[in-house]
């Protein structure tokens, strides 16, 4: 392995397990308030983008790191979905909903 691979695979590990404390808080506070889709969609979009391009370019640091943050981004991207998912209910029952303005 080389010394380039090695540095691509600690930089993209160090990034990555950045946002293992994110996805822990999400679960336990039950909120991921602060995401918006628009975040999900163009940061989804844009590792992605780069997982292809770890493929294409066959960079092994590239291919595993992103992997991994897209596993993590969609993990948190169903959870804010699950999150979503009983107040909706409750709207569509005519529970109570409060409007926030």
């Amino acid at each position: 392995m080389s010394i380039a691979t090695l540095i691509g695979l600690l930089a993209g590990s160090l990034t990555t397990a950045a946002w293992l404390p994110q996805v822990a808080r999400a679960f336990r506070t039950k909120s991921t308030r602060d995401f918006s889709w628009s975040w999900f969609t163009m940061f989804g979009t844009g590792v992605g983008i780069w997982l292809l391009y770890g493929f294409a370019a066959g960079a092994p640091a590239v291919i595993v790191t992103n992997a991994l943050t897209f596993l993590l981004v969609l993990g948190l991207g169903l959870l804010k979905m699950a999150h979503a998912a009983p107040s909706h209910t409750s709207a569509l029952r005519g529970g109570d909903v409060t409007e926030s303005k």
